[in-house]
């Protein structure tokens, strides 16, 4: 029996790893393919296979890296990975890791309702003294996987955020560092943030060992930041990764209505088209204000 919530503990994977409907996804990323299976060879968790989000997660487009896979390109690659309709999946990386969320939004994106993160990631699973493998895992044979059409209340596009940024019903959340949204750490054409967009650290989630808090603790800190359960919120981040970590907090907090913008920052940074605030220089005795372009 698999649980309905996207989050399993590492007591219940140990339990489960020997169920045949279960696919286990190392998603850990290290910057390059060859860094990130070096990581997954150093040890996964037994029968894991490695999976590379920009392989396998991501459009054959290149022009923004970080678009989710059309229904076509999902079909086959998930398929690739041995996953079908039926296929129960669980995705981890490191503790306080965001990568695996990816794979949960790529699934649900598609309809995919079997799909789970390991709380905690390897981490916990060794600080625990559970069994790892240093072999490679080959995915089973390539399953069938139908191209099914995505679910448009999961994702959220450029067009509809800059037609809707004076929209009072649709909330936006950067969920960068707080550098990032300040425009002090630049990984665009242009430093800042959305227009009207609100911090809301995507790692404030989790506890120190890289757990997810608690739900009500999230939707407090959510609350704070002037969300609430029924609104319409849209996060972001660089490459729609941490953004999609912090939409899964959220739902699992009771916000039911929260999509993610897979652009995000690689896209809307580099977009002379697309308007930015960015804070104006501070003035003594005065808190500097946004401005727009």
């Amino acid at each position: 029996m698999h649980p309905s919530t996207p989050l399993v503990t590492t007591e219940w994977l140990a339990e489960h790893l020997d169920d045949p409907d279960l696919v286990v996804c190392d998603c850990r990323f290290v910057g390059t393919p060859e860094a990130s299976r070096a990581a997954y060879l150093s040890g996964h968790i037994p029968s894991a296979i490695h999976v590379y989000w920009l392989d396998s997660l991501c459009t054959a487009d290149t022009t923004v890296t970080s678009f989710l896979p059309t229904a076509d390109e999902a079909a086959r690659r998930l398929g690739a990975l041995g996953i079908g309709p039926d296929t129960f999946v669980v995705g981890y990386v490191e503790a306080g890791g965001s990568y695996a969320a990816r794979l949960w939004h790529v699934l649900a994106h598609f309809g995919h309702p079997r799909v789970s993160l390991l709380d905690g990631g390897i981490d916990k699973w060794i600080a625990e003294d559970r069994p790892v493998d240093r072999k490679d895992v080959p995915a089973t044979p390539a399953a069938p996987y139908p191209a099914r059409p995505a679910n448009g209340a999961l994702r959220i596009t450029s067009d509809e955020l800059r037609a809707r940024l004076d929209d009072p019903t649709l909330r936006i959340v950067d969920v960068r560092t707080p550098a990032e949204y300040a425009g002090e750490q630049r990984r665009a054409a242009r430093g800042g943030h959305i227009p009207g967009a609100i911090p809301l650290p995507w790692d404030g989630d989790l506890r120190a060992d890289g757990t997810l808090r608690a739900a009500d603790d999230i939707a407090g800190r959510a609350a704070a930041a002037g969300l609430q359960p029924d609104a319409e919120i849209a996060t972001y981040c660089q490459g729609g990764v941490r953004a999609a970590h912090a939409a899964l907090a959220l739902r699992l907090a009771g916000y039911r209505n929260v999509r993610v913008y897979d652009g995000s920052w690689a896209e809307w940074g580099n977009n002379q088209a697309l308007p930015i605030e960015q804070p104006l220089m501070p003035v003594a005795g005065r808190a500097p204000a946004p401005r727009r372009r």
